[in-house]
Parts: C-alpha cells; sequence; structure tokens
C-alpha cells in the first residue's frame, strides 16, 4: 500500500485524533446500498462520478483506498497529505464534517444525518 513521508502521517494521526472523539461512541447505523445509491445520485453527482474524475475524484474503488490517491485527480493541500485509507470510519467522519477531519481540503457539502451516510457508505464499498 502507498504511504507517505513520516510528517504526512504525522498531519494525519492529529486530523483523526483531532477529530471529535464522541463520535466514536455514537450509534452504529447499518446502511443500505441501494438506499445510497439513491442518495449519490441526490447529493454527490454535482461534483463526482463512479468512474471519472470531475470537480471532486472519481469514486470507483474509494472504499480501501489511500486518501488522495486516485489516479489523475489534482488534490488540495489538505488531502495531499493526508495519510490514511478511506473506511466505514474515515468516510463517516468525511462525510459528517469534511473540513472538520481535514484542514485545507475544498469539499463543502456535509450530511448531518447517520442514516444517510451509513446509507452512502454502503453504497462506496459496492463500487470495487
Amino acid at each position: 500500500m502507498p504511504t507517505r513521508s513520516r510528517s504526512a502521517s504525522l498531519f494525519s494521526v492529529l486530523i483523526l485524533f483531532g477529530h471529535d472523539l464522541a463520535s466514536a461512541q455514537d450509534k452504529v447505523w447499518v446502511g443500505d446500498a441501494a438506499q445510497g445509491q439513491r442518495l449519490y445520485q441526490a447529493y454527490c453527482t454535482r461534483c463526482h462520478a463512479v468512474d471519472e474524475n470531475k470537480i471532486g475524484p472519481a469514486h470507483r474503488g474509494v472504499y480501501g483506498r489511500l486518501a488522495g490517491s486516485a489516479p489523475g485527480y489534482d488534490y488540495s493541500t489538505g488531502l495531499t497529505y493526508a495519510d490514511f485509507v478511506w473506511n466505514a470510519r474515515t468516510l463517516d467522519m468525511w462525510l459528517k464534517d469534511p473540513s472538520a477531519m481535514v484542514p485545507w481540503q475544498q469539499m463543502d457539502f456535509q450530511v448531518p444525518d447517520p442514516q444517510e451516510r451509513a446509507h452512502l457508505i454502503a453504497y462506496l464499498k459496492t463500487l470495487q
């Protein structure tokens, strides 16, 4: 798996541990991929596509991918130096409040509802 420099790793640790730690004790939400696909179409397709980079990076293969590493996409400073993998926890944190998770990033959209985040994550997991 690709890695970044030691300072980038420290940056990511600060990002992840600086995030609202109370969220780790929140209720665990189970997502439905079909509902997530509908939410993806409604919320995400303005800036993202499954198989091509648009304003935001392509999402196929995002689950399990190193943040800031989609081929051919020019990432913001924050994500260029991020050193974490997109998984259920990191995607949930990201969708809840991208700026709180990764300073100097460019996504200005949030999904405040935890059930909707769970549905979106369930859908993103299917895009392998």
